[in-house]
């Protein structure tokens, strides 16, 4: 097979196996270089605090477990009374710094949250120790109350929706995005051959579920560009406006477009749901924490919008599948689900019958809890303890810090960094605006060609190569891997650059390779 052949068969593949077939290639580059991979998402820094604190309660729990049986390496269970002093007995935060954050966490639930003490540390003992089934099975009665508070802190800039907001944890955010699209499905709110709105560039499987044989609905783009910074513009959102269209998916801020939409975009969206008040939008936020004063679609039309998170990108926590679904306890799904017809009420009455005596008031989210385990397991859904906790401690190590969330601010200025060097690497301008979370970038290779060395050797470029063909050289020659944007809905000749998960240093060298491979195309067509 010859390379050109090889490149239209990895034109067929999604934007991540395409990634991974570079991998292979760029490991074993005819160059020598290093290795460099910024095609994935996976930061390279991690929390700390929240995980020490984590070892911590399991080495209490451990030790208060033998309390009731101690049988060599068997223990027993925990007991409610008096665990918070035996707790604080255990700890000794005059010495260490985590054993501190536990004490104030403990005194932040009670203070602040206004829940009991000893049941607050019960409930983190035995999540760590993970014995017990989740219980409720949405979400854990105490863990609501926090997550709660770090979405309102971190997403809402100031919307006061804690108390109005019911919480479902699940095993990432690319979970709950399965979850969500089947029980739309499940519950009739979209069917085959619904017009669904997305605004692209966008997290590929936004772009492939709804094109497979489960779901078969037709997508409509709102799409936002390299002209206007990756910024939705109102004209796009505009579309919204059109009747056909049941729902409204969205990254925000994007992916790879690396933009949160600004007040203009989310005042547009307030007016199409003022016209439009059963429209669904489902908002992912997971990077919303790298944009300054971010503020979410769902502060702004709770009433209408599923709210996905997940802790991965900011805490570096891709491996613990930490992710929550966050909806209003006054909502559109419930609302549309009410006013069904009596037949499908009756089918969706005998779907949930199993699950609760009165399934027709079954809230929307709860029933997304149990067909997250097809139904018939609704006894044992819900995320696993310990990951519940791990949600718990990370959202404390910010709302326990002072004033600023130095972690935060760290983590921003680690991509700030990276994202400036990348660009000054390729001397062109990046991109300033407050809502560019710079997470990642987009590097159109034909515009970079073009201020070099002009239009005509553009031209060539477009026309004498597949779109994969600069992605498969960067990796095969150079040893680099990066990800085709037209892979997320973008044009192409964008590629897609990660500033999240490789050395600072590395990205200086990303964009000397790359310069470098635009040189060697720009050799042979000097040649023809």
């Amino acid at each position: 097979m010859s390379i050109r052949d090889e490149e239209q068969q990895l034109e067929k593949l999604g934007a991540f196996e395409i990634s991974n077939e570079m991998l292979k290639l760029a490991q074993h580059n005819k160059k020598s270089n290093i290795f460099l991979n910024a095609g994935r998402g996976n930061p390279n820094w991690i929390n700390t605090k929240a995980r020490l604190a984590f070892a911590r309660i399991i080495e209490f729990g451990a030790k208060e477990s033998s309390r009731t049986i101690s049988e060599g390496d068997l223990a027993g269970y925990t007991t409610l009374e008096g665990i918070r002093e035996r707790l604080e007995t255990f700890l000794s935060p005059k010495t260490s710094e985590i054993d501190q954050f536990l004490i104030d966490a403990v005194n932040y639930a009670h203070d602040t949250l206004k829940i009991d003490k000893d049941e607050f540390v019960k409930e983190l003992v035995d999540g760590v120790i993970g014995n017990n089934y989740p219980v409720p099975s949405r979400i854990l009665k105490h863990s609501e109350r926090v997550i709660n508070a770090y979405l309102e802190s971190t997403l809402y800039r100031g919307e006061k929706l804690a108390e109005q907001t019911d919480l479902f944890p699940t095993e990432g955010g690319t979970a709950a995005i399965v979850y969500i699209f089947n029980s739309l499905k499940e519950n009739k709110l979209i069917k085959q051959g619904d017009k669904i709105a997305i605004n692209t560039p966008i997290f590929t499987p936004y772009l492939q579920i709804p094109e497979l044989n489960d779901y078969e609905m037709v997508e409509v783009d709102l799409r936002s560009d390299e002209e206007h910074n990756w910024e939705i513009q109102a004209s796009e959102l505009d579309k919204l406006k059109d009747p056909e269209i049941k729902a409204f998916f969205a990254v925000n801020p994007s992916n790879p477009g690396a933009m949160a939409f600004d007040d203009t975009a989310l005042e547009e969206i307030k007016k199409v749901v003022a016209e439009k008040p059963e429209l669904i939008i489902i908002t992912d936020d997971v990077y919303g924490t790298f944009v300054d004063e971010f503020k979410t679609i769902y502060s702004v039309v709770p009433y209408n919008t599923l709210l996905v998170y997940s802790y991965s990108k900011l805490f570096g926590a891709t491996g613990w599948r930490l992710g929550v679904v966050a909806v209003n306890k006054e909502n559109v799904f419930d609302h549309l689900i009410s006013n069904f017809s009596q037949e499908k009420k009756a089918e969706l009455t005998t779907r949930y019958s199993i699950n609760v005596l009165e399934p027709e008031k079954m809230k929307f989210i709860d029933r997304m809890v149990a067909d997250s385990r097809s139904v018939g397991l609704y006894h044992t859904s819900g995320l696993s303890t310990p990951q519940q906790i791990m949600e718990v401690l990370f959202s404390l190590t910010h709302l326990l810090s002072q004033e600023k969330d130095v972690y935060i601010e760290t983590s921003k200025a680690i991509v700030n960094r990276r994202y400036e060097d990348l660009f000054k690497g390729l001397n062109i301008e990046g991109n300033a605006s407050k809502e560019n979370s710079k997470y990642y970038s987009l590097i159109n290779i034909y515009q970079l060609a073009e201020k070099i060395y002009g239009s005509e050797f553009k031209k060539y470029l477009m026309e004498q190569f597949e779109q994969v063909d600069f992605l498969y050289n960067l990796s095969q020659k150079n040893g680099v891997v990066l990800m085709d944007g037209v892979g997320f809905g973008s044009q192409p000749g964008e590629l897609r650059v990660s500033e999240a998960n490789l050395p600072d240093e590395d990205y200086e060298i990303i964009a000397k390779q790359i310069l470098e491979l635009i040189d060697e195309y720009h050799q042979s067509f000097l040649q023809q």
